[in-house]
Parts: C-alpha cells; structure tokens; sequence
C-alpha cells in the first residue's frame, strides 16, 4: 500500500494519465474524488465540438470527431512519464467489436509508452469480477451506438436483458442528464433475469449514484468511470479499498 515509485511530492505511488473530451465535465471530478493517497491524475482534453445528437448519422459522425483526435492527446501526457493512461471516453472503445478494441489498445500503448485502460476492457473485467452474466445497461447513446455496445458484450459472452439508450443531445447534455433520469433508467433496465446493471457513457455522472443503487437494488451496478478507475488501479497493482463508490472499489 505504501509502495514509492516516484520522487513526486503527490503521485509518489503512481501517476495516472487521463484523456477525455474537452466536453466532457464527469470524468475529471469523479477520478479526483476515487484517487487514494499517492496517486494522481493528470488530463489531456482533446477537442471535438459540442455538436448537436439528434439522430444516429450525428453520433456516428460524433465518433469520427473522437477518432480525429484522439491519438494527438495521448502527446499530452507522454512528458509527464505517467504509469498508465485511462482513455476516459467509452464509445470508441465498443465500436468495432472486441478485436477492434484490442488493436485500438496495443496501438495506443504503443504511443503511450505504457499500459492503458480502456472503457470496453475495464466494464468486461468488472463484470467478471462480479460474476455477472445477463446485463442490463443504461447509456447516453443513440441506438447506433447502442447496438455496438450490445455487438461487444454479446462478442464477450455477456447476454444483454434490458437496454436504456437516453439519446443525449449533445456531447455536454450527456452531463446534465438529471438524477432522477438516472434512477428511472436503472429501475427500466432491472428486469428481473439482470444479474447487474453496467453504465457505459463516461460523461454520465453516475458513478456515485451507482454505488448508492446497490443498496436498494441487492445487486452490482457498475459505472463506466468506477470500472475505468478500478482497473487502472488494479492493473498497477494497488489494492486500496476506496468506499462510496459501490463493491468494485471496496471488494474486489
């Protein structure tokens, strides 16, 4: 727990690079907030315009924006001799399948210089941690991406029971989808077969929310950024248990 991998006076245990839009306003605070003693996050914002979603040709086009530029931020964390990167946009990450996400990794660690965490790899992880196998997921998305979503965990033996797109529409109106929305959706998608929720999105505030349903719902919820957090954690081989953030970080 105490182990010193650097001379810097905050991150001496590990320092974590972050990339995520510069739409996006959930990642940075949430990571801030699960980040144990010794370990500091440290962000690249990349830009893509918050153009309107209001059907699936914008959000494909969405991605294309992400795909741009996606690469160039990782430029912006390389001086910073970090020990992992989190990539903290999760759509990419689902869109071309499992084999696909796997070659967009080893691409990105490449460039990197490091090991990564990706959304589509830590939610498979943390569903296994779990022993979850039938899902019900909530997402931002638009059905487009939503059907690369079921596409990936159907590729990764999970059966999806309940789906909840919200059709956001906006890249920063993902952030402002209310609580109340939150709850309604995971309520929508606990179908009685679910044998845990998972939330894809990373600017979906719904990390603490999550942990919260546990309770009341007697089963996993997992939030993409808790996943995201949880597996760079553990990848680097720190094991804090961090609570308030659900059994992920306080259990496994």
């Amino acid at each position: 727990m105490n182990d010193i991998r650097h001379q810097d006076r905050l991150g001496w245990r590990a320092k974590i690079g972050v990339v995520t839009p510069a739409t996006n306003t959930i990642v940075e605070p949430e990571f801030h907030a699960m980040a144990p003693l010794g370990v500091t996050n440290h962000t690249a914002r990349f830009l893509i315009p918050n153009m309107a979603l209001n059907s699936n040709e914008d959000f494909e086009q969405l991605v294309v924006e992400i795909k741009a530029t996606l690469d160039d931020a990782i430029d912006g964390l390389t001086p910073a001799l970090v020990d992992h990167v989190i990539i903290g946009i999760s759509a990419e990450s689902f869109w071309d399948g499992a084999e696909g996400a796997d070659i967009l990794q080893k691409r990105l660690e490449a460039k990197a210089g490091c090991t990564m965490t990706l959304g589509s790899a830590a939610a498979r992880a943390a569903l296994e941690a779990v022993g979850a196998k039938r899902l019900g997921v909530v997402t931002p998305y638009w059905p487009v991406a939503d059907e690369r979503v079921r596409h990936y965990f159907g590729q990764c033996g999970f059966e999806i029971m309940a789906l909840k797109g919200l059709k956001a529409n906006s890249p920063v109106n993902i952030a402002e989808q209310s609580e109340e929305t939150l709850r309604q959706a995971m309520v929508e998608v606990n179908t009685p077969e679910v044998d845990a929720i998972i939330q894809v999105g990373t600017n979906l505030g719904m990390a603490q929310l999550a942990g919260e349903a546990e309770r009341w719902l007697g089963k996993p919820v997992i939030a993409i950024n808790t996943a995201l957090y949880w597996h760079a954690l553990r990848q680097m081989g720190i094991d804090d248990k961090i609570p308030g953030w659900g059994r992920l970080l306080t259990d496994f």
